[in-house]
């Protein structure tokens, strides 16, 4: 079982989403005790990932036993064992919020959160770029039928603009690596920065654009500025239990350029500052983004989805200044942010539930019928959201801020840090302010659906979540010494080319006609 570990997080939610395709038209308590047994194993076997990983060894899973880069390989290091136990554990949330009535409404929701699963998984262990791109469209797949999830208007809308848009930036991936497998011979990551190195100069100029396609593509993912203004909208159309699920997604964007960057850009001289300086900006123009769309937002949906843009923004201050120190306090930053966000998410799942026809809009409304508990629970992720001690989003910002000092700008990049932070904490403050103490309708005037009220899964699923940012915080310097040895092993690329290819001297590559 401990040879096929690293396949384990992909087949096991492949399976799951087979068997309940072949029961769609079974009760719902069947589906969900389905899916609550694969996300327990799932689970089980993420962890199992992470211990194993530990010990700085690049394990590597040949699918059919063909060696790479010909054939297809899973990659299991630290970094990808990260990304796989934070996206199981956040879909246990995200199950349990949907068993409060999100999933009866429609007959396939466990079957498309099994396959966003795998897609997502896919992409974090794949090495080979081609594979990325499958597993991308894995889970796009998955997330159309999640968006569209029970129905209405806005969510059609929202959903042709995404379709439209992830098919656009689809055919820009199969393009760019069309190109590169001609010029290059070649698509397994690790080969890929060895073939870099033996590009013609005469060639060197068009390997860069090259290089720069693929970049975009994952810029799109990330929701970067100039392309990032299609989450707000996607997310707040959402149901916000898919929201929660979706804050992952931007990450696939962040993930795959850095193991990009690190494994292939930076192996040849070309290509290594392909990124500088223009990346930088891009950052620092995305947390503007999001902390502009915060102050104009009229939901506590948007401005969750408008912290999700920050954050990315924060996370690509990374990418553009690849060193250890920037990339583990990435990583550590990277895991409390998706952990809050899609905690106010579900959050403002609970508001909407109790709020009547207000929803989480920043109205007044009724009174809520949980406000002590609804209250902890909004000033507990808000502390932790706007980076304000002693919570993991403090020493989130903290250790960024440290890891930029040496940076082309830090004190713009601090600039905008802090400010973000300030402009998140007025934010939520005035949402509270909204939400908990301005009068609304009086008792027995309002117009809720007391079968909204939120069921016992989604309480704990903010429960749950409560319990991972607080054991986030609590064991930082364990999980940030985790994310330092994850960075350092990316760093290290020569152990992971030599893991994943072997000789690179030996190495046949096909070569254009």
């Amino acid at each position: 079982m401990m040879a096929h570990l690293p396949f384990l997080p992909v087949l096991i939610p492949l399976v799951t989403a087979v068997v309940l395709l072949i029961a769609t038209k079974a009760d719902i308590a069947v589906k969900r005790s389905i899916s609550a047994l694969s996300l327990g194993l799932l689970v089980t076997a993420a962890a199992g990932q992470v211990l194993v990983s530990d010990d700085g060894i690049v394990r590597v899973y040949r699918l059919g036993d063909w060696p790479a880069p010909y054939g297809i390989v899973l990659v299991l290091d630290r970094l990808a064992a990260l990304m796989v136990v934070l996206t199981s554990v956040l879909a246990m949330p995200v199950f349990l919020a949907a068993t409060s009535g999100t999933d009866e409404r429609g007959l396939h929701f466990h079957a498309f959160l099994q396959f966003q699963l795998m897609g997502l998984n896919g992409a974090f262990l794949t090495g080979d770029l081609f594979n990325l791109f499958v597993f991308f469209e894995i889970l796009l797949l998955a997330s159309y039928g999640l968006l569209v999830h029970g129905g209405g208007l806005q969510r059609a809308r929202a959903g042709i603009a995404y379709v439209v848009l992830n098919l656009s930036g689809s055919a820009l991936f199969l393009i760019a690596l069309g190109l590169l497998y001609g010029f290059l011979g070649t698509l397994n990551m690790a080969d890929f920065g060895v073939a870099l190195q033996a590009v013609k100069p005469e060639d060197q100029g068009v390997v860069a654009v090259m290089c720069a396609l693929l970049v975009t593509v994952f810029l799109l993912k990330a929701a970067v500025l100039p392309i990032g203004f299609w989450l707000p909208h996607v997310y707040t159309a959402a149901t916000l239990p898919v929201a929660a699920l979706f804050v992952i997604m931007t990450k696939v964007g962040i993930y795959a350029l850095l193991r990009v960057v690190t494994i292939g850009l930076l192996a040849a001289p070309f290509t290594a500052g392909l990124l500088q300086p223009w990346l930088t900006w891009l950052a620092l123009g995305t947390i503007v983004l999001g902390a502009t769309g915060m102050l104009a937002s009229t939901s506590l949906g948007a401005v969750v989805a408008n912290l999700v843009l920050v954050s990315g923004g924060t996370l690509l201050l990374a990418v553009a200044e690849p060193g250890a120190g920037s990339i583990a306090a990435a990583l550590y930053y990277l895991v409390q942010t998706t952990l809050v966000t899609a905690a106010l998410l579900l959050l403002a799942d609970v508001l909407r539930r109790q709020r009547g026809e207000a929803e989480d809009r920043l109205v007044a409304g009724p009174r809520l019928q949980s406000t002590t508990v609804a209250g902890l629970f909004f000033l507990f992720f808000g502390v932790a959201a706007c980076g304000a001690p002693p919570l993991s989003g403090f020493i989130g910002k903290i250790m960024v801020m440290q890891a930029m000092e040496g940076s082309a700008h830090p004190a713009l990049i601090w600039t905008a840090l802090i400010v973000s932070g300030f402009v998140a904490a007025l934010v939520l403050a005035r949402a509270a302010s909204v939400v908990f103490w301005e009068p609304g309708a009086p008792d027995g005037t309002d117009k809720r659906d007391v079968s909204l009220v939120p069921a016992s899964g989604l309480m704990l699923a903010l429960g749950l979540l409560t319990a991972s940012i607080i054991a986030v915080s609590v064991w930082a310097a364990p999980v940030a010494s985790y994310a330092r040895a994850a960075a350092e092993q990316m760093l290290a690329r020569d152990a992971y080319v030599s893991a994943v290819i072997g000789d690179p001297a030996a190495v046949q590559r096909e070569r254009r006609p």
